[in-house]
């Protein structure tokens, strides 16, 4: 039986909508009130009409379609090295005591220094796009993987060890089911760090992407299709972190 939404639930839905009015509300006095140049900030009834264009005529499914391709090699790439890094290096404490601070060293680095390295490697198509999502959103997946194999219990892997369990299944039946919760976490940051990389990617240099068109509309002087894309991109991080919110959720305790 589905569980009826809670108060506080309720009550931080009202807030964030709330939110949400004054921000719009914020813009609209901006535009019309303080007057604030239309090429700067357009009204934004008119940003919500090419919104509405752009959903309407289906304009915005091919450069979605684009970057979620790069958005999703990147992070299934990022995802399958993580957990595979993390196994190898949770087998050892002395592995651990090396790479754990070399990682997390690495992760301190802008990464998106590197990209026009990967923009001579791979080009300006999705290649270079990809190799940005995957080394920006690959450290904090391992950091995270590392820290949930280590919180493992001792005892369920002594007793796993002590019934001849290979490799493969102390990963596939105590390592993995213990660190869910932890890895969801990391999991969560590695996809939001890998559209972002992504994004920045596609609107520093690219041929296509959400990116590519929030660039080429502000070239253009367009603001208020600028504005309409930005309002796309906001959804769909917002989406995926639901998505992810919501899977983070079921992981958890059952009460």
């Amino acid at each position: 039986m589905a569980q009826a939404q809670s108060p506080t639930s309720f009550g931080g839905t009202i807030a964030q909508l709330s939110f949400v009015g004054v921000l719009v509300g914020l813009w609209y006095a901006a535009s019309h009130v303080w007057h604030v140049p239309a090429i700067l900030l357009p009204e934004p009834t008119g940003v919500f009409m090419r919104v509405v264009s752009l959903l309407r005529n289906a304009s915005f499914l091919s450069p979605l379609s684009i970057t979620m391709h790069e958005v999703g090699v990147a992070f299934a790439f990022s995802t399958i090295a993580g957990i595979f890094v993390s196994f190898v290096v949770t087998r050892s404490q002395w592995l651990i005591d090396v790479f754990e601070p070399l990682f997390t060293s690495i992760n301190a680095i802008p990464a998106i220094l590197f990209f026009p390295l990967f923009a001579l490697l791979f080009g300006l198509d999705v290649g270079s796009k990809i190799a940005l999502g995957i080394t920006i959103s690959f450290f904090p997946i391992v950091l995270n993987t590392i820290a949930g194999f280590q919180n493992v219990d001792p005892v369920h892997m002594k007793c796993a060890r002590s019934m001849g369990a290979s490799n493969w299944h102390m990963f596939r039946y105590v390592l993995f089911p213990s660190a869910v919760p932890i890895l969801l976490s990391g999991l969560r940051m590695g996809l939001t760090l890998a559209f972002l990389s992504v994004l920045g990617g596609e609107t520093i240099a690219s041929f296509s992407g959400l990116g590519h068109e929030i660039a080429e509309s502000s070239q253009a002087m367009d603001s208020e299709l600028m504005y309409a894309w930005i309002i796309i991109v906001i959804c769909v991080s917002m989406s995926l972190n639901f998505i992810l919110t919501v899977l983070d959720d079921r992981s958890g305790p059952a009460t």
